[in-house]
């Protein structure tokens, strides 16, 4: 994976429980993903240009990029 996803998951995508690829803020514009397992959406709106704000359940706050293939 290069570069943030121009065409990240929709909200209606995304459910806790889901494994994905985000991206935290401090991360913008680099390719310092991070995977993990949603634990709560915190982006209120179905799109965000970013990605949709999720909480993992390490703790880890940052935008879905990626989903991760089944």
């Amino acid at each position: 994976m290069t570069g943030d996803n121009k065409n990240p998951p929709k909200r209606s995508e995304i459910k806790p429980g889901d494994a994905v690829w985000i991206i935290e803020k401090e991360n913008y514009g680099t390719d310092n993903y991070k995977q993990g397992i949603v634990k709560e959406l915190l982006t209120s709106k179905e799109n965000h240009p970013r990605g949709v704000k999720v909480r993992l359940t390490d703790g880890s706050v940052g935008r879905v990029q990626w989903l991760m293939e089944n």
